[in-house]
């Protein structure tokens, strides 16, 4: 069974040259890394990567920075792409190959049947058949993986309420472990959604100010390694992170790691609309 694109058309273009020129023009954009990735270095490798997952007019610049490291360090054997599950009908592993304009990215289904056992998370895609946060990562991670087309697997999972985050986290380290797989993971999330279109105006004067403020703290916590903190912060500020458990489970998988803030802002600065607006962040993970 193949999980057909749903977004295509939608949060970017639906043919293979379109899509390829438009993460081009992401590449190249002003808010963008300014040019494609280089030459592949085994050498350099990531462990994972935080991007976001708007459509592509809006967070596809930003998300190219992550994508550039990624095409520019070592090829994993398998990327786990984390994504909310906005709809919060339930965790769930996709088994499925993925379809994208730019063809089909195949499954690690051996991985896939390894972290489903280790985390008692499910195999069900029908969680994952409306879902666009992990969609969206998959042209992208195609694109820089031309070198490697044919061997590019992938393992996505939908996280949602329904997990103990701690024993999720300590079960996929486990299974990634027992894999022997090299293995990056990629984590789609937006940061902080303001306005009245998402229900959430903690402060209108200065708005887009404050909202970098808040961004700022919570991506502090993501550096420092202190999911305490970040917890704490988010209850305290009704954060609108529509991937913070996601985000909390990748701190926790990986225990201890090195970061760099690739890039980051907000809707505003391509839309031009103060009143509402969606944060995004491109973070490495060494």
């Amino acid at each position: 069974m193949t999980r057909e694109s749903v977004v295509a058309g939608a949060f970017y273009e639906d043919t293979f040259d379109k899509l390829t020129k438009q993460i081009e023009e992401c590449f190249a954009s002003k808010l963008g890394p300014g040019d494609l990735p280089t030459k592949r270095d085994e050498n350099k490798s990531l462990r994972a990567v935080v991007v976001p997952h708007a459509g592509y007019a809006y967070s596809g610049a930003c998300a190219a920075w992550a994508y550039k490291k990624i095409g520019e360090s070592k090829f994993s054997d398998t990327y786990i792409i984390i994504g909310p599950n906005h709809r919060d009908t339930g965790s769930a592993i996709s088994i499925e190959d993925w379809k994208t304009p730019l063809g089909i990215v195949r499954n690690d289904k051996d991985l896939t049947r390894i972290i489903s056992e280790k985390t008692k998370i499910s195999i069900d895609d029908s969680k994952h058949a409306s879902e666009h946060s992990i969609e969206v990562q998959l042209p992208f991670l195609q694109f820089v993986s031309k070198d490697r087309l044919t061997d590019l697997r992938i393992v996505p999972i939908t996280l949602s309420h329904d997990i103990k985050i701690s024993e999720f986290a300590n079960n996929l380290r486990e299974a990634i472990d027992e894999s022997k797989k090299e293995v990056m993971i990629i984590l789609s999330t937006d940061f902080t959604h303001y306005g009245r279109n998402y229900g959430y105006i903690p402060f209108e004067l200065d708005a887009q100010q404050k909202i970098k403020e808040l961004d700022t703290k919570t991506i502090s916590f993501i550096k420092e390694n202190d999911v305490k903190g970040l917890i704490n912060h988010l209850e305290e500020t009704q954060s609108t992170v529509c991937g913070q458990i996601p985000v909390i489970v990748l701190m926790q998988t990986l225990k201890e790691y090195k970061t760099n803030l690739e890039m980051y802002y907000t809707s505003y600065e391509v839309s031009g609309d103060k009143k509402n607006s969606v944060s995004y962040a491109s973070i490495t993970f060494k």
